[in-house]
């Protein structure tokens, strides 16, 4: 029998929770709100590029600030400086578009303060026996999120047509964001570690070590993710021309994907992560094979139902076995913080290198074959990252 959350664990889930919902409220429509102004996929592109650039470096620089001071001041400020970031874009409207950079930048070192404070205290709150669990929750809350969040967003932007509505559902994610504080000081404080080594992750990538295997399956994971994260929603909106459309979308996958992760929560164990994460892998890659021949409404949800459906098959293995490294040694669990930061900055590394070939390739081939045959070899790159990491994956096995 698996043992239960915490108190602590639990409380946690709901900070994530309101923080992700108030991305879902909003941040589903940003990138719409932008091509509604701009029609370029290029300037989407290197919108998203700057909120990754800025994520990775803040993970490295701030991994001090958070290792030796209070991380719950840092899980704060990231929530801060994400509400500050709609505060910009309802003061900017339409000039949204004449500030992509600095707009991106700020966007991504909020979230990257906020996902560096909550990937410790999620190592620091769970253990090796709670973390599927949790992390299946993580999902079922996105889901849930997922399926009333945009729905609801999308269908105030059509009743309020436009412009009006996107101001609405950006103010209600700053109030969401004002929540998410309030219920942060309930968190406990947790405690400091020793001074920072910023060196960290060089050290931990030399021979011999297992990040060797789980550095280049993270860089995989984020080689897909990178793109993906900004293409899915506006292809959906290109093909209908409504909002309402995103919102029916995130609706169903939302539905799908919270069965997914519940089953896959409950019932995955060390010993099956293996085969596992290969079957997901394999099938999150064969649900873009329609795409190839059409991009409308009906083969997007082909795709999003599908990539639901099997998402968690993967992504629960890869994430609960990157942190099950962490904590396998006395010295891998004081530089947790480092250790984090090498995960994300690797992660970091695969989506810029994702968003740039995206750009690069579409620049010169600038038509829509062009943007699936991209998906698709994108979207295949978990199975490099089940590659990256077989061997620590039967180990684990072996080990159960």
């Amino acid at each position: 029998m698996k043992k239960q959350l915490n108190s602590q664990s639990i409380l946690l889930l709901a900070v994530n929770g309101l923080f992700v919902l108030a991305g879902a409220l909003s941040g589903t429509f940003l990138n719409v709100y932008i091509w509604k102004v701009k029609p370029d996929f290029s300037l989407i592109a290197w919108f998203t590029f700057s909120q990754q650039l800025a994520l990775g470096l803040v993970f490295w620089i701030a991994g001090k600030w958070v290792k030796e001071r209070d991380k719950m001041i840092f899980l704060r400020l990231g929530i801060i400086v994400s509400g500050i970031f709609y505060l910009l874009v309802l003061w900017t409207g339409k000039h949204t578009v004449d500030y992509i950079w600095p707009l991106g930048l700020l966007f991504g070192t909020g979230s990257g303060l906020f996902w560096l404070a909550f990937n410790v205290v999620y190592f620091e709150v769970t253990d090796v026996e709670t973390r599927d669990r949790f992390n299946g929750w993580v999902g079922i809350l996105g889901s849930v999120i997922g399926i009333f969040g945009p729905w609801i967003s999308g269908w105030l932007i059509s009743i309020k047509h436009g412009e009006a509505g996107y101001r609405f559902i950006f103010t209600i994610s700053l109030i969401v964001y004002g929540a998410g504080i309030l219920l942060s000081f309930w968190l406990k404080k947790r405690k400091t570690g020793e001074p920072y080594n910023w060196l960290a992750p060089v050290h931990y990538l030399q021979k011999g070590s297992a990040w060797r295997q789980a550095a280049p399956a993270s860089a995989a994971h984020g080689l897909r993710e990178g793109v993906f994260s900004f293409l899915i929603n506006l292809l959906i909106f290109i093909s209908t021309s409504a909002e309402w459309r995103i919102g029916q979308y995130s609706l169903i996958t939302s539905l799908v994907s919270l069965v997914s992760f519940w089953a896959v929560g409950k019932w995955l164990k060390i010993r099956t992560r293996y085969y596992g994460m290969l079957i997901g892998a394999l099938l999150i890659t064969a649900v873009i094979l329609p795409l190839l021949w059409k991009v409308n409404y009906t083969t997007l949800m082909v795709m999003g139902v599908g990539t639901s459906l099997f998402l968690p098959l993967y992504l629960i293995p890869v994430i609960s076995s990157v942190f099950d490294l962490i904590g396998n040694s006395p010295e891998s669990v004081e530089g947790r913080v480092e250790l984090i930061v090498l995960r994300e900055l690797s992660i970091t590394v695969g989506r810029l290198g994702g968003t740039l070939m995206f750009i690069a390739v579409y620049s010169m081939v600038p038509r829509m074959p062009t943007i699936t045959w991209l998906m698709f070899a994108l979207g295949a790159t978990p199975v490099l990252s089940w590659l990256a990491l077989r061997r620590l994956l039967k180990r684990g096995a072996k080990a159960a």
